[in-house]
């Protein structure tokens, strides 16, 4: 479950790199890209829900889930903005990326 929850998340953050060099660049992030990053996001999340629940995770699934977490927190701000057709500010989009590549490399930590 972990595994896959993994490798949800790297498809996911090839999207991310993808709308974050959109915002960085001033301009409007793809919605459909947006739509995909977030749906990626949720299923890796929910794949860690239900590791957490089976009971075989460790310590740093936990801590990775929280991160993770975290960032799909910083994410829905940052849909707002583009729901109400502004940029977001840049620290909030590399703070956003940089919380889910912690979360991630936790994760990575677990099964390598």
């Amino acid at each position: 479950m972990i595994t896959a929850a993994i490798i949800v998340f790297a498809i996911a953050a090839v999207g991310g790199l993808i709308l974050a060099a959109h915002v960085l660049r001033d301009k409007f992030a793809p919605w459909a890209l947006s739509l995909l990053h977030a749906l990626l996001g949720a299923v890796g999340l929910i794949l860690l829900i239900i590791a957490l629940i089976q009971g075989s995770s460790s310590q740093p699934v936990l801590i990775g889930f929280i991160l993770l977490l975290i960032a799909a927190l910083g994410g829905f701000f940052l849909v707002s903005f583009h729901a109400r057709k502004r940029l977001p500010p840049k620290a909030v989009v590399v703070v956003h990326a940089a919380i889910a590549v912690i979360g991630f490399l936790t994760l990575l930590s677990v099964v390598l």
